[in-house]
């Protein structure tokens, strides 16, 4: 009986539909790249405009160069003023890094997005960058792609799901171009947005990252962005360094998640409206960028020469100390901007300072690495982390250390944190997010495994008045049930009778006589033994039900048990408990021989 049902089960829920959302996702990721190149366009604008009082259109400029001075340090501010009055007359939500604005869309907002958002982010992002702000353009082009999509799709008839998809599939597309990194952003779209792994959703996002990091090379250039020679295999003593590389930048890491919400916290305590405090922030920008320019803007050109150990000593200290001090409190102004690239050149930073006293590798070895371990510690995705270091250097010889280092980092920041630099934000507005890919125990076991069975019945022919006898006398079998099902002269079920059919009847004046089979529903909705929980479930919520009787596929008539909601919740508690009993080994057994007996 279980291969009737099953045969029309599958290993995945994806149907044609994929294709459709596919050939969207794919149009998506064109405009991704388009608007990568846009933003990547404006940044370098602004950022001429501001330092260097021209008008040019480029690639990503350095603010370092500068002969402004003193000057310099109200750029950050002009810009912070900028963006305060965008967001509070734009939209608030350009406020931040993007990823979290994105995580509340698809959580929370039916992953439903404002035009005015997809021009807004990349403008205020733009402008916060080129006047100085130490961010990276990932975040902004994350939140800017996924609106894109998101728009897009809210023009079809779609659910919120394929809506989703095809958001995620903007910001994919977005980050691809923007770092030549397909497969990151798809681990990335996987790690921190679908919150699923499933073909209906895996196959549009990889084609729009693929078909975005194929349009970057007429655009912006072939990767890698970061190149970098090419290490040779690492000894195994440098696992041990990377581990311990990793640990350091998981517990830097938190460190930096917890200066940024303090930095927030610290803004939200003062008496001012929160449109002033990117121009506050930038006060502090600017003071930090006169001490250490490099620690302005994007940075790729620092995180290239950290890559390449061209940076040493006591300025590694202070662009790492600089950095993080701006960065924090500026992302904790509420100014847009993103996180990935601040992340690695202060990881880089890191990995540079600790490189000396670490065996087995040079000094642009544990740069890398010290990258990779703050993406991955920072935000808790350490596929994504390993899959972007290795993109954008091409350095495959690093990938067993780059797999220690990140997984040292995220276990660090996982049992010392409760919740990620991306996912605190989400918390605070009082949405709680689960990053666990669980299987689903409903979608494991069938309705046979926890059915009640030999369930007791009362006769069809029974009259309604002998029930409330047996009830009344505290019929042991009787009196502890809900529901009972209802047969006729030949056991065949033809209706099911509730505690609630009973308090109805007691307000009927005509109901004399009735039987139980008058009283009771006879249109059933029922389910079948070989039928998964899951489906079962389905069928609970939509007919709005609490129990459902099982009955035998080939004999709708013949009642083999019954499924009420304990049955379901038992099958959640047992996955439960599955988590904290701990079996005795073989090997822990024969250890306890040898303990001393207690006195």
């Amino acid at each position: 009986m279980p291969a009737v049902a099953d045969a029309k089960r599958g290993d995945f829920t994806a149907n044609p539909r994929v294709l459709v959302v596919t050939l969207m996702a794919v149009f998506i990721g064109v405009a991704s790249a388009f608007v990568a190149l846009a933003l990547t366009k404006l940044i370098g604008f602004f950022t001429n405009l501001f330092y260097y009082q021209r008008i040019a259109i480029g690639d990503f400029t350095s603010p370092a160069a500068h002969h402004l001075g003193l000057w310099s340090v109200f750029i950050p501010v002009i810009g912070g003023l900028i963006i305060g009055l965008m967001a509070r007359y734009g939209s608030e939500k350009i406020r931040g890094h993007g990823i979290p604005e994105a995580l509340e869309a698809i959580l929370i907002g039916r992953s439903r997005m404002e035009a005015r958002v997809a021009v807004l982010k990349p403008l205020s992002s733009a402008l916060s960058i080129g006047t100085g702000g130490p961010f990276g353009a990932e975040g902004p082009i994350i939140m800017t792609g996924g609106a894109f999509g998101s728009l897009f799709a809210q023009g079809f008839h779609m659910s919120a799901a394929e809506r989703k998809t095809l958001l995620v599939a903007g910001a994919a597309g977005g980050m691809s171009a923007i770092f030549a990194t397909p497969v990151a952003a798809v681990l990335l779209a996987v790690e921190l947005l679908l919150f699923e792994w499933k073909p209906r959703s895996f196959i549009p996002v990889a084609s729009a990252a693929a078909v975005a990091a194929a349009l970057r090379v007429p655009l912006m250039g072939a990767g890698p962005v970061f190149a970098t020679r090419a290490h040779l295999p690492l000894a195994p003593l440098a696992l041990l360094s990377a581990l311990a590389l990793g640990l350091f930048a998981g517990f830097g890491s938190g460190l930096l998640t917890r200066l940024v919400y303090a930095s927030e916290d610290f803004f939200a305590k003062l008496p001012i409206h929160w449109m002033w405090w990117p121009a506050i922030g930038g006060l502090v920008v600017g003071i930090g960028g006169l001490l250490y320019p490099r620690a302005l803007g994007v940075g790729y050109d620092v995180i290239r020469d950290l890559l390449n150990a061209r940076l040493v000593g006591m300025f590694l200290l202070g662009l790492l100390i600089t950095k993080a001090v701006i960065w924090a409190i500026a992302l904790g102004s509420g100014t847009s901007g993103g996180v990935l690239a601040p992340l690695m050149i202060m990881g880089g930073a890191l990995g540079a300072l600790v490189g000396p006293v670490l065996p087995g590798g040079d000094p642009g070895v544990w740069a890398v690495l010290g990258m990779g371990a703050m993406l991955g510690g920072t935000m808790r995705a350490p596929f994504t982390a390993i899959a972007f270091m290795l993109e954008v250097t091409h350095d495959v010889n690093l990938l067993p250390a780059m797999l220690v280092a990140c997984v040292a980092a995220d276990a660090v920041t996982v049992l010392l944190m409760k919740r990620s630099i991306l996912t605190e934000k989400m918390a605070r507005r009082g949405h709680h997010v689960m990053r666990e890919y669980i299987v689903n125990p409903l979608h494991l076991m069938r309705v046979a495994d926890v059915m009640e069975k030999d369930v007791p019945t009362v006769p069809a022919s029974l009259p309604v008045d002998g029930l409330f006898e047996r009830l009344a006398d505290e019929d042991p079998v009787m009196a502890r049930r809900q529901e009972w099902p209802v047969v006729d002269d030949a056991e065949r079920l033809v209706g099911l009778v509730t505690r609630g059919d009973l308090v109805r009847a007691l307000d009927r004046e005509d109901g004399e006589g009735d039987t139980v089979r008058d009283l009771g529903s006879r249109r059933l909705v029922v389910t079948h033994p070989d039928e998964l929980l899951e489906e079962a479930t389905a069928k609970m919520i939509t007919h709005d039900i609490g129990r459902l009787p099982v009955v035998d596929r080939a004999d709708p008539s013949k009642l083999v048990g019954l499924l009420g909601r304990a049955g379901v919740m038992a099958v959640w508690l047992h996955a439960a408990r599955e988590e904290q009993p701990r079996d005795s080994g073989w090997l822990t057994g024969r250890l306890s021989r040898f303990r001393r007996p207690k006195t």
